[in-house]
């Protein structure tokens, strides 16, 4: 994980409007979130892993399922996740779970991030700020 100091840590946004600022350009809400904290992920790279970088945010007025939450932007980060090939030997499935465990575990949930896409993920994050803090 490498963090990205960034001028939007700490904002606060309105958490319907800031989805659709980041949407478009290729944001996805990601899979961690919880109702008083999640993350927009922007996939850098699929080559190897998956290389994302992550914009966390936590609630501060209402919980995230709620349409007038708004949210307070933490510190981005680059994240790589390196995932087995074929199928996970760990994976459970019946008619229940085989609709959430469709995807196999991390090999390694913090792997270390590949040199040469540092300088995209802060140039994403240059682009982020300038789509949040548009004046």
């Amino acid at each position: 994980m490498i963090e990205i100091p960034s001028k939007v840590e700490g904002k606060h946004f309105d958490l319907y409007k800031l989805e659709q600022a980041l949407k478009p350009v290729g944001y996805s809400i990601g899979g961690n979130w919880d109702y008083d904290h999640g993350s927009f992920d922007y996939k850098i790279d699929d080559e190897v892993g998956y290389q994302f970088l992550r914009v966390p945010f936590k609630a501060i007025d209402g919980q995230l399922d709620d349409p007038s939450c708004t949210v307070e932007i933490g510190r981005p980060f680059l994240l790589s996740h390196k995932y087995q090939r074929g199928l996970d030997d760990h994976a459970y499935t019946g008619n229940f779970s085989a609709s959430f465990d469709q995807f196999s575990e991390p090999v390694d949930k913090d792997a270390s991030f590949p040199e040469e896409l540092i300088d995209l993920g802060k140039a994403l994050v240059e682009e982020l700020e300038s789509i949040l803090l548009r004046d």
